[in-house]
């Protein structure tokens, strides 16, 4: 029995010693990967974004009052944040880094797409085949970079546009819901006021704010169109409309162009079309002012 103990406690202290030995010995410092920055250029340095392809148009952006806007192959409202992807080239980082003395080694003698910011010009060529990542020229080194940047830049023009009706920084102040079919006999005016209160032009109404607030912050103010293309407006063609009010006293026109099987609006002024589930667009021209029966 006293034998058994005594083999029990030995190697009670051989597993001691071997957690103590573990928890004690020099930690290995994990090797850091070396990282080379493609460039030292800022996000912020650049006016101009060109995506070229071979044999084909380039699609071009101009920054305008700090956004983003497309000025090839049609003016439009460009997608701040997808413009912005494309742009944060300048700020990626690659495990490897070559001269740029064998481009062809890289398929970067005819590179499959070029951005130009400004005059900075980034080259990109084949595809890594075991780490999928993509090789970029830039200067006179040659990096591997993740594909989403030229990815992003190969997307067709219309997925690289604005999908909300409303420009960035344009403050709504109301609705002039008169001129549409639903609205039209009783003229119908929606307000907010400074106090942050909505305001209805309709004696029987009785707004409930919550559900006024609720409405503008989930439709007016976050919706995105499901698809956004060029609109020429039909000089001889009259359609039911609305505007938003700005504040400052100005105001956007909207043409409802079709109710089923989806909604399309126009803005004039912008000559852009959006689309929207026949719903959502249902809800935006229909705010809930509490009609009283």
């Amino acid at each position: 029995m006293r034998a058994r103990w005594l083999v029990n406690f030995a190697l009670l202290l051989v597993i001691a010693g071997i957690v103590a030995f573990l928890y004690l010995r020099p930690q290995q410092k994990e090797e850091s990967v070396q990282q080379y920055p493609v460039s030292a250029l800022k996000l912020a340095d650049f006016s101009r974004l060109s995506i070229e392809f071979p044999a084909k148009a380039p699609v071009v952006f101009d920054k305008v009052d700090g956004f983003w806007y497309l000025s090839q192959p049609y003016k439009a409202r460009a997608d701040q944040m997808t413009v912005q992807r494309i742009v944060s080239i300048v700020a990626a980082n690659s495990p490897d880094q070559f001269p740029a003395n064998d481009l062809a080694r890289f398929g970067l003698d005819n590179p499959r797409l070029k951005i130009k910011l400004d005059n900075e010009e980034f080259l990109f060529g084949i595809y890594n085949p075991v780490s999928s990542e993509q090789y970029v020229a830039y200067k006179d080194a040659v990096y591997l970079v993740p594909p989403i940047y030229s990815e992003t830049a190969a997307t067709q023009v219309v997925e690289l546009l604005d999908k909300s009706p409303l420009r960035p920084g344009e403050k709504v102040a109301g609705f002039d819901f008169s001129r549409l079919e639903q609205w039209e006999e009783v003229r119908l005016q929606v307000d907010l006021a400074d106090d942050g209160k909505w305001k209805v032009s309709l004696e029987n109404a009785k707004p409930d704010q919550n559900a006024m607030n609720e409405w503008y912050e989930s439709y007016w103010s976050k919706i995105r169109a499901t698809a956004v293309e060029p609109y020429t407006p039909d000089r001889k063609a009259t359609y039911p409309s609305f505007s938003v009010k700005l504040k400052g006293g100005k105001s956007v026109h909207f043409d409802k162009l079709q109710e089923a099987p989806e909604m399309i609006i126009g803005r004039p002024d912008e000559g852009m079309r959006y689309h929207f589930p026949s719903d959502i667009g249902f809800t935006l021209l229909n705010p809930p002012i509490g009609l009283a029966n």
